[in-house]
């Protein structure tokens, strides 16, 4: 049985850059070392890093002058949860009509916007086919 198979035994990670698209490359790769980490598979990893990309499209240019952007990766088995956010004094409205949402969207499941008290941001899960399928590629390899 993996560390996977447990919930008490999920990792939470959280991480806080400057809203700014210079770092959108860290949080994509971030978001795909820890999807190799429940064996997503490299086509699930690629829909992933489209998905932060487009996510960080739509929450960016809502942040208010320096506010930092966080990032939340809520991993269980064989799925991730991804939380994008920044701070927003005007509370913008979502554009569920942009190509952003669209292909979010069509990536993810449960994709909602995140807006409430000063606060804009996307959330979205992201599945790999075979993890959570017990197909071959299991855990093998994987270091708790």
């Amino acid at each position: 049985m993996s560390s996977h198979d447990h919930p008490a035994a999920q990792a939470d990670v959280e991480l806080r850059l400057p809203a700014d698209g210079a770092f959108a490359s860290v949080l994509r790769t971030t978001a795909a070392g820890l999807a190799a980490r429940l064996d997503f598979t490299m086509d699930d990893i690629e829909e992933l890093r489209i998905a932060v990309g487009e996510a960080l499209a739509l929450v960016l240019p809502e942040a208010d002058p320096g506010a930092d952007l966080t990032c939340r990766f809520h991993l269980g088995g064989g799925s991730m949860t991804v939380e994008v956010e920044t701070t927003a004094v005007d509370e913008p409205q979502p554009d569920y009509d942009s190509f952003a949402w669209q292909v979010l969207d069509t990536l993810s499941s449960d994709a909602a916007v995140i807006s409430a008290a000063g606060v804009f941001g996307v959330r979205f899960r992201m599945s790999t086919q075979l993890g959570a399928a017990g197909a071959p590629g299991g855990t093998a390899g994987v270091q708790p």
